[in-house]
């Protein structure tokens, strides 16, 4: 009599693979969607220092801060700033400045769109003249935030 050897794999080692790349995936997954937008978040925010650093070199060649509305590119190349793709496509930032109060003032908002809106923890954050950080419409302080 012959005997024969089978080799490869039974369907319950399959199964018992298959469950636990399904139970590795369930627990990566959030991870990484957590680290997609604490990654989106810090581009906006590294922008909004940039936004603090240009509007004061306006209020020193202008004695006045600059205000944009809508956010569009169009206005953000007006007052010689490029907004980069990273934020652009998660954040849609606008200026809002009082150059009728003493001392001129200006908020920087940076608020959330499109898949960033998930970032329910930080929601809009914003930045002040005087260098204040904060958020509005978060879950999360302005500390843990920033």
């Amino acid at each position: 009599m012959s005997t024969f050897k089978h080799r490869g794999f039974t369907l319950i080692e399959l199964m018992i693979t298959v469950a636990i790349v399904a139970i590795l995936a369930a627990v990566a997954y959030p991870s990484y969607q957590n680290y997609i937008l604490r990654a989106n978040r810090s581009a906006a925010q590294s922008f909004l220092f940039n936004v603090a650093n240009r509007q004061e070199q306006q209020m020193i060649n202008a004695r006045s801060y600059f205000g944009i509305a809508a956010g569009t590119a169009a206005q953000w190349t007006g007052v010689g700033v490029t907004v980069p793709k990273e934020v652009s496509a998660n954040y849609t930032v606008t200026v809002v400045a009082n150059n009728a109060a003493t001392p001129p003032s200006y908020q920087a908002l940076a608020t959330p769109i499109g898949r960033q809106v998930a970032d329910t923890r930080c929601g809009t954050l914003t930045l002040t003249q005087a260098g204040a950080r904060g958020v509005q419409n978060a879950t999360a302080s302005a500390t843990e935030c920033w």
